[in-house]
């Protein structure tokens, strides 16, 4: 067969493979895709064609294989999109809160002003302090917060592992 040959087979059947891929299951892009692929391969090795007449055929049975390559190769399982909810708990408000009240007073009202958007430099004004000093209260009060988290969550861990002992000993 040759080349002139080919390209008015495959204005002839085209279309014809793309319907033969929708009769086998394929979406119609993902067939769109299939069949054109399937034509390029068949010109690639149309040294292998042996009757020029089963040239659809020929072309189909690639098609046909190709896609079930496809198949073959993505994921039997797509990825769930993340629900986006209106009513939702602001866990990290909840944790704020939690590690304010076990701050020191003084602590306290640093993080706080801070928090609310208060610069180093209003709150140093504010103080009579230079900027410095602020900093360095305020990376006190973070560093002593966190010792006392990290305290009361070691306490919570050995209450649970003394009185997982006791249920067992029970």
């Amino acid at each position: 067969m040759t080349g002139e040959e080919y390209g008015q087979a495959y204005k002839r059947g085209f279309d014809l493979t793309i319907r033969f891929l929708l009769s086998r299951g394929a979406p119609g892009d993902r067939a769109r895709e299939v069949a054109q692929a399937a034509w390029a391969r068949g010109w690639e090795r149309l040294n292998q064609l042996r009757d020029k007449n089963l040239i659809f055929t020929w072309v189909n049975t690639i098609a046909l294989n190709m896609y079930r390559s496809v198949l073959r190769s993505e994921p039997a399982y797509h990825a769930l999109p993340e629900l986006v909810t209106k009513a939702g708990i602001n866990l990290a408000a909840i944790d704020v809160a939690r590690i304010l009240k076990i701050c020191r007073p003084c602590d306290r009202m640093l993080l706080e002003q801070q928090m609310q958007g208060a610069t180093t430099e209003e709150l140093a004004r504010k103080q009579g302090v230079t900027e410095t000093a602020i900093r360095i209260r305020l990376l006190r009060a973070r560093r002593a917060a966190r010792s006392r988290v990290e305290k009361r969550s070691t306490r919570s861990a050995e209450a649970n592992h003394s009185f997982a002992a006791k249920c067992d000993a029970a």
